[in-house]
């Protein structure tokens, strides 16, 4: 038996079989290459001539087999065009698979959910140079594989970043880039699931976060929120604390300085961790930004902060800043992990730190956002008496109470709905939405500067006549 290959110029190869004579095995191998779709409808063949010069056999087998083959119809013959490969018929339709669900749909109207910063305000200058510069000056060797922490420039940046501005104590080597805050959390939630051990999270708290526990094998216990923050005295055996105790999303409120010693108390004294979202931390408007709860106990603390809220969530990073005990539980998640960030981007954002724009950028933010939280509080007051807004003055949501006459969180999501106004509602954020009070959730940073006055009216309008 003999094989054969030809190339015929088009990156194509034929194994040629010659065990039951050439033309056979010419016939199969072209068959095989149309059928599983290596020659695609319409591709132009080589003449016979060619082909038979290429495969170093007569003419006329060609010639043969051509004819063969278009008489099959895998094969036509088209004037001027020489011989090209025929149209097949496609498989039979399947049921039609449904799009993926959007993290965010679009809605017609006026966008108040919360979530989301004032896109319009990305720093596209700013980026653009950075990755120029980046692209222009990085050593070839950058374009290759790369650590899975994430790139040491980088984490270099953010070691002095985070020590500077939100009081984290850590080195570059305990930092690790994620590509956003839900794949943090379940690189922590890997790293610590061990047979039978639970977690606990913040009641209310986003229903992704929890869930994603579960998938990771961990036992979730919800521990509920007060306007302290976190009931630290609920807490048992879990094996990790997962708190936003700079602003508690949906809630707004801060974790108590007596509830922070009592919370690095209880993870001190059972080995626990604390998984510290650092949720709006950067966003404080009536004082300072309270200092990150991992400089007061870096060995027990898991530190997590990300882009999302101040620069934009399609950026994906995130990062870790992950104690020393829990590091090389870590560092073997990150071994199977596939799930990295850019490295241009990487470098960019480390630019934009060292440069002092990530600053800047806050700065401009946190002016834009006190603006508009301050437009909210003032509408509420002057023309919904008997609403409230609560939560401590930060971040990019608040949670506003309506007036008493309001019956159901649904009726009142649903009317404003209809009139083209976007909110969460707070029961969305429990476990058990009969535990909530009457209240929605607004991000005032989500819609464009030049579309939020007319959104806050309509929201006020309607609240006001409903």
């Amino acid at each position: 038996m003999a094989d054969q290959w030809a190339r015929f110029g088009l990156d194509l190869h034929l194994r040629v079989d010659r065990e039951h004579g050439l033309r056979d095995g010419l016939e199969q191998s072209l068959r095989e290459a149309i059928r599983d779709g290596r020659l695609t409808p319409g591709e132009r063949l080589p003449s016979s001539r060619a082909l038979a010069q290429e495969l170093g056999v007569a003419r006329g087998t060609v010639s043969q087999v051509y004819e063969q083959l278009a008489a099959e119809g895998y094969l036509a013959a088209r004037p001027r065009s020489g011989m090209l490969v025929a149209p097949r018929p496609g498989p039979a339709p399947g049921p039609a698979m449904p799009p993926a669900p959007s993290f965010r749909t679009p809605v017609d109207g006026h966008d108040l959910r919360p979530g989301m910063p004032d896109l319009s305000m990305f720093p596209r200058r700013e980026w653009l140079a950075a990755t120029r510069q980046v692209l222009q000056s990085v050593p070839h060797g950058t374009f290759g594989y790369s650590d899975p922490a994430g790139h040491a420039e980088l984490r270099e940046a953010l070691a002095d970043y985070l020590g500077r501005a939100r009081g984290v104590i850590t080195t570059p080597e305990h930092l690790v880039v994620c590509a956003g805050y839900t794949h943090a959390l379940r690189i922590v939630c890997q790293a610590l699931s061990r047979a039978g051990s639970a977690i606990a999270f913040e009641d209310p708290t986003l229903p992704d976060y929890p869930a994603l526990a579960e998938v990771a094998g961990l036992r979730v216990n919800r521990i509920a929120v007060d306007r302290d923050g976190l009931i630290v005295d609920d807490l048992g055996d879990e094996v990790a604390a997962v708190v936003t105790p700079a602003h508690q999303f949906p809630l707004g409120v801060t974790l108590s300085p007596r509830r922070r010693i009592r919370l690095l108390d209880w993870a001190r004294r059972t080995g626990a961790v604390v998984l510290e979202d650092d949720y709006d931390g950067e966003f404080r408007y009536d004082r300072q930004p309270v200092g990150a709860l991992q400089g007061l106990a870096p060995d027990h603390v898991v530190y997590a902060g990300t882009v999302s809220k101040t620069v934009a969530p399609a950026l994906r990073i995130a990062w870790l800043v992950v104690p020393t005990k829990l590091l090389p539980a870590v560092r073997e998640v990150l071994r199977f992990e596939e799930t990295h960030v850019n490295v241009i981007d990487q470098l960019a954002l480390a630019h934009l730190i060292r440069r002092g724009e990530l600053d800047r950028h806050l700065r401009r933010c946190r002016t834009r956002y006190r603006h508009r939280r301050d437009r909210l509080g003032q509408a509420v007051a002057d023309r919904l008496p008997g609403a409230r807004l609560s939560g401590i003055a930060a971040g990019l949501h608040a949670v506003l109470h309506p007036p008493g006459r309001f019956r159901s969180e649904s009726e009142l999501l649903a009317r404003l709905t209809a009139h083209g106004v976007a909110v969460d509602g707070l029961g969305s954020f429990y476990h058990r939405p009969g535990d909530s009070p009457l209240g929605v959730v607004i991000g005032y940073a989500t819609p464009p500067q030049h579309a939020y006055d007319s959104a806050v009216d309509a929201l006020i309008s309607l609240l006001d006549i409903l």
